[in-house]
């Protein structure tokens, strides 16, 4: 909800389109308009494919890559989320170079052993994987910017260095930017690291909040997909016109001029007021953020891997959350999740929050 819960923009669109039909289970113009601001926006993207979820999209998009280069095995980091896909529900076992166990009932071993577990800012991790795995690995998968174990920010070179791995080994380098796409900047957090994937993912920010998400890559890899390609994906209400109209809207308002650069300092300025919070009441409590995504953490510097989220005081975040509930402020329910700062917040909103943050930490320290 980049723009707001409810801006009249968004609202007047998906009214005008509601009025002509709320499904047609066929495409829709609307389609074609959203993909082609999608590809402006990411040079190396010449095809979009509409679904209605992003676990659909990077569900999607590993079956693309495994088709496109007819192997199986594929590369997915502890702790960063792609979804409820079988493949995807996996974490690492003991050791980086373990094979994958299901973290969800209902996922088959045999399945779950063609996932392959690496550590996020870890490259050599990775490089251990495509030792002894290259010839096997379809895609390596990844947040560019994790916000499913609360926000880290990638170490210098370790994006770089995944998209020079999966070029030597023939593999395609995926980036999951359901969260971070549209939100650290227009051109999402590849923008930002200058890394070009090979296909992009994107969710519910491409519709204005409403259900939908896309896989985008060049077009030599989308045609693989049906019809012009053996890769099956379809669905009835993917690019449905309601998520369309709401999506197009929302690029309306998030492509004007200093858009981005009022996210930025918005949610800068909440995240330096959070930070000196933690100063003044001498508690291990700290925050960052990268356009309108950011995290905080009952820790005394941002982590930088899964390993050091781990080490949060999990009871005082709970104590934490409970009190800035009280104080009327809704935070993601748990201290591994990242949260969201939006247009529609304003100076008025970062004061009430810098100040119940306050009164929240002096309460659990």
């Amino acid at each position: 909800m980049i723009a707001g819960h409810s801006h009249p923009h968004v609202l007047a669109a998906v009214e005008r389109a509601a009025r002509r039909g709320l499904s047609f289970g066929a495409p829709n113009t609307m389609e074609s308009e959203l993909a082609e601001r999608i590809c402006t926006l990411f040079p190396q993207v010449e095809r979009v494919r509409f679904t209605s979820s992003g676990t659909e999209a990077a569900m999607s998009a590993l079956r693309l890559a495994r088709g496109y280069t007819r192997r199986d095995a594929v590369v997915k980091f502890e702790g960063c989320y792609h979804g409820t896909a079988d493949s995807l529900l996996v974490k690492a076992g003991s050791g980086a170079l373990a094979f994958g166990t299901p973290s969800s009932a209902g996922v088959p071993d045999d399945l779950a052993r063609h996932t392959l577990v690496a550590q996020y800012n870890d490259l050599a991790s990775v490089e251990a994987l495509f030792a002894a795995h290259g010839e096997r690995i379809a895609c390596v998968i990844v947040e560019p910017m994790p916000g499913n174990m609360n926000l880290i920010l990638p170490a210098p070179g370790f994006l770089a260095g995944l998209r020079e791995l999966c070029s030597k080994h023939g593999a395609l380098l995926v980036f999951d930017e359901v969260m971070s796409g549209f939100r650290v900047a227009l051109g999402g957090a590849q923008q930002l690291v200058d890394v070009v994937p090979d296909l992009s993912v994107f969710g519910k920010v491409i519709g204005g909040g409403m259900p939908v998400g896309a896989i985008g890559g060049p077009a030599g890899v989308m045609e693989m997909m049906a019809p012009l390609g053996p890769v099956y994906q379809a669905g009835t209400l993917s690019g449905n016109p309601i998520a369309m109209a709401a999506g197009l809207a929302t690029m309306d308002l998030i492509a004007e001029p200093g858009f981005f650069e009022r996210l930025d300092a918005g949610c800068a300025r909440l995240v330096d007021g959070l930070n000196a919070a933690g100063r003044e009441t001498g508690v291990a409590f700290c925050a960052q953020h990268r356009g309108g995504l950011a995290g905080l953490y009952m820790l005394a510097t941002p982590p930088a891997s899964f390993a050091q989220v781990q080490q949060q005081d999990v009871e005082r975040f709970k104590r934490f959350y409970h009190r800035m509930l009280d104080e009327g402020v809704y935070l993601p329910p748990s201290p591994v999740e990242a949260f969201f700062f939006s247009g529609a917040h304003g100076d008025a909103d970062v004061d009430a929050t810098i100040a119940a943050a306050s009164r929240a930490l002096r309460a659990v320290a």
